[in-house]
């Protein structure tokens, strides 16, 4: 089994709020299509410091992560974004990391957004018990 790869589209949630209440043409809003690493391992969306830079992202916020590798290292915090994929969305924070490293997706948009990892097809398919529109538990 390898990785898995999704294409989804990130969005200035701030851009769309301002286009939303007329202060900002909606063909401004700043937006990007890209291949992702999906990573169940990882719990936040991690992004870089390019993309951030493309979507125009003020840090909000600074947390401390666990590495992989036990290592404990403090990170901005960015956003608000939106994340796209296929008929599913959601609205999160990205933990930024430096320079070009790869960006993740990890488990909590994944979760909100209700998909399903095929590990053996290498690909992140909508939920098809609930393929029109995202269900979770609220309890």
């Amino acid at each position: 089994m390898g990785k898995i790869y999704a294409t989804i589209r990130l969005i200035n949630t701030r851009d769309v709020v301002l286009a939303d209440a007329k202060a900002m043409d909606k063909a401004a809003i700043r937006s990007l299509e890209l291949s992702i690493l999906v990573d169940s391992g990882a719990y936040n969306l991690a992004i870089n410091e390019t993309i951030k830079e493309q979507l125009g992202l003020p840090i909000i916020d600074e947390q401390v992560f666990e590495l992989a590798n036990g290592q404990q290292e403090k990170y901005p915090i960015v956003g608000p974004i939106d994340i796209q994929f296929e008929n599913r969305a959601t609205t999160t924070r990205a933990v930024l990391l430096p320079g070009d490293n790869e960006p993740l997706l990890g488990q909590i948009p994944l979760e909100d957004m209700d998909v399903v990892l095929l590990p053996r097809e290498e690909k992140m398919i909508v939920n098809p018990k609930t393929p029109l529109i995202a269900r979770k538990e609220l309890k």
